[in-house]
């Protein structure tokens, strides 16, 4: 977030920009979440080793370290909103307190599911709804740009309701009566709180509370539909980050001990040692 223009210590950021084929920006990754939204024209979307088109309408999310770009052809533009965040944007004090853990599905589950479903039903905005968007855009650039007193707030309550609309929209076309379904929807709404609030402090009780479900139950779903526990699969994920750390900055051990969610970074290394088979330092040598 350095590298772009926004209010001290809230790492956030909207612009409109406009691309064609002399302004192309080239194929890369950010350690932020990227909500990006078409308001006009088309292109082709570069993302990780595929590709596939992009009109106006067209919204999606680009999780961090996801490599992203655009091809643009003669005479074709896209115009876009680049709404730029951290990961966990939207507090968990806010999900607890207003009973969402059932409501962000375009932010929790969608951006986490396999390329093809995510992108072949990725949200494609018409009538109200692109309305709603729209002008929510543009409230939470407006409130950028004065930064008057309570914008913080405004922000991040405009960006809660606005996923809540989002998610509205793109369950409307997933809902289904299957059991089995539901429960694996709820462990994969797990899953993405797990990705993005991954530098939190997370216990089973915080996720039962969030969810609504007792620990044993969550344990045994979540066993079920991902052949782990729940702590396994929250070393998995701040060991990937971890990863990404290591390689492309070089903040000390301990540091990105902290960014990943541990205090103890002796405790720290020995897990990354037993998840990859080589040490911290090690890792960053091989792979820089």
């Amino acid at each position: 977030m350095s590298y772009y223009k926004h209010p001290r210590d809230f790492p956030f950021w909207i612009k409109r920009i406009r691309h064609d084929k002399h302004d192309i920006p080239p194929l890369h990754g950010h350690e932020f979440v990227e909500l990006i939204y078409v308001e006009s024209g088309q292109a082709i979307h570069l993302f990780q080793d595929i590709s596939y088109q992009v009109r106006a309408g067209d919204i999606f999310i680009i999780n961090p370290g996801e490599l992203h770009g655009y091809a643009i052809q003669d005479g074709q533009e896209i115009v876009v909103t680049n709404c730029l965040f951290d990961p966990g944007f939207i507090p968990t004090s806010l999900l607890r307190e207003l009973r969402l853990s059932d409501a962000l599905d375009f932010f929790y589950v969608q951006p986490f599911l396999n390329k093809e479903a995510r992108f072949h039903h990725k949200l494609n905005l018409r009538g109200s709804i692109e309305d709603v968007v729209r002008s929510g855009l543009k409230e939470l650039h407006q409130e950028l740009l004065q930064t008057r007193p309570g914008y913080q707030a405004v922000v991040q309550l405009r960006m809660t309701e606005l996923f809540i609309q989002l998610s509205r929209y793109y369950t409307e076309g997933q809902r289904t009566k299957d059991v089995n379904v539901s429960s694996e929807l709820l462990v994969q709404r797990m899953c993405g709180y797990v990705e993005r609030h991954y530098d939190q402090r997370i216990t089973l009780s915080t996720l039962s509370e969030l969810f609504h479900i007792g620990v044993r139950q969550l344990n045994r779903l979540f066993h079920r539909h991902k052949g782990s526990t729940v702590i396994e699969f929250l070393h998995r994920v701040r060991v990937e980050k971890a990863k990404r750390l290591l390689v492309d900055t070089d903040e000390k051990m301990d540091v990105v001990s902290e960014m990943v969610g541990y205090e103890d970074v002796a405790f720290f290394s020995k897990l990354f040692a037993r998840v990859t088979g080589t040490t911290p330092g090690k890792y960053r040598e091989q792979h820089r």
